[in-house]
């Protein structure tokens, strides 16, 4: 893929990133006879990672499940651009059965392995049972797009956030729904989002007569029920809407961010939790809570929406 390429990706990815903070995407003007040098992402991304230390305060010997040097990863390896499988060791992929997986979750886990001179060991797993696996010890931590929900941390410690992902809703260009400006514009729709998210228990009831139909298993599945036709309009977060989009010019993504008609939380802390995506470790790990705390601070979200733009500029085709 060229410098223009990349350069254009890296463009829309921020685009979508402004749009998801409620501000207006404005237009900046070179002067005459001066050109901007393309942004590379990977260079971009690589510029973060290089910025970061290694905690003095923290011993990785002494952390607890990574006595062996292993750091063991679970996420599905099916939610794009979060994680996916692909078939080579391209970008850095780590190897799972039956291929690689690549995609932000990775990166974050390798930059986390790389500080403490880790290795990095992925496993794919359902959704439903990424939990579990870590409450049970077969997996150190789940790095996998999930949001910080009470919920979710009444059955493990989250550090982070790693990433701030608003809600969006998706459709296609010839719906009739494409030009709604809330939640209320989009009553009467067919819907959906992926099973055991925020997207479908709580954001997609909100919507008037909005008729649900099953959530789907993964986001791949989710994408796929909009673009055969089955339903009128996903709900998802902002990366996995902009990966989509680039991938597929004919869907459109509806971000009522900011304003009146977004989807509605009891509490700013409330919603805070739901758009704050963490990583999950085994309840009462504090030393493994505290290490990854101790890179993850280091960052912020400008520093996330870059490695997140470069995960979307090398994603594959689904």
């Amino acid at each position: 893929m060229t410098r223009r390429i990349l350069a254009m990706l890296m463009a829309l990815v921020m685009v979508f990133a402004l749009a998801a903070c409620g501000e207006p995407a404005t237009e900046e003007t070179t002067p005459a006879g001066e050109e901007t040098e393309p942004v590379d992402p990977q260079a971009a991304a690589q510029a973060v990672i290089d910025s970061l230390v290694v905690p003095e305060d923290i011993d990785p010997a002494a952390v607890e499940g990574l006595e062996d040097g292993v750091l063991t990863v679970a996420m599905e390896c099916a939610y794009a651009p979060y994680n996916w499988t692909q078939m080579d060791d391209s970008n850095g992929a780590v190897p799972i059965e039956g291929g690689y997986a690549n995609g932000y979750d990775v990166m974050m886990a390798q930059i986390i392995c790389d500080i403490y001179g880790w290795e990095l060991e992925v496993k794919a797993s359902a959704w439903d049972s990424l939990a579990p696996g870590v409450q049970s010890g077969v997996y150190d931590a789940n790095i996998a797009g999930q949001s910080m929900t009470a919920d979710r941390m009444a059955q493990v410690d989250m550090a982070g956030p790693y990433y701030y992902a608003d809600i969006v809703v998706v459709t296609t260009k010839d719906s009739e729904y494409a030009s709604a400006q809330s939640i209320q514009d989009l009553a009467g729709g067919i819907a959906t989002a992926q099973s055991g998210t925020i997207w479908y228990d709580s954001c997609l009831p909100q919507i008037p007569d909005v008729e649900l139909i099953a959530p789907a298993e993964t986001a791949p599945s989710m994408i796929m029920a909009l673009t055969t036709g089955q339903v009128d309009y996903i709900c998802t977060d902002v990366p996995t809407a902009t990966a989509a989009a680039q991938k597929d010019d004919n869907l459109v993504i509806l971000n009522f961010a900011g304003t009146d008609g977004d989807f509605q939380f009891a509490t700013e802390e409330e919603r805070a939790e739901n758009v704050n995506i963490g990583i999950s470790v085994k309840k009462g790990n504090t030393s493994l809570l505290d290490a990854m705390n101790a890179v993850l601070n280091q960052m912020d979200s400008d520093d996330f929406n870059t490695i997140m733009a470069y995960a979307i500029s090398i994603q594959p085709e689904i």
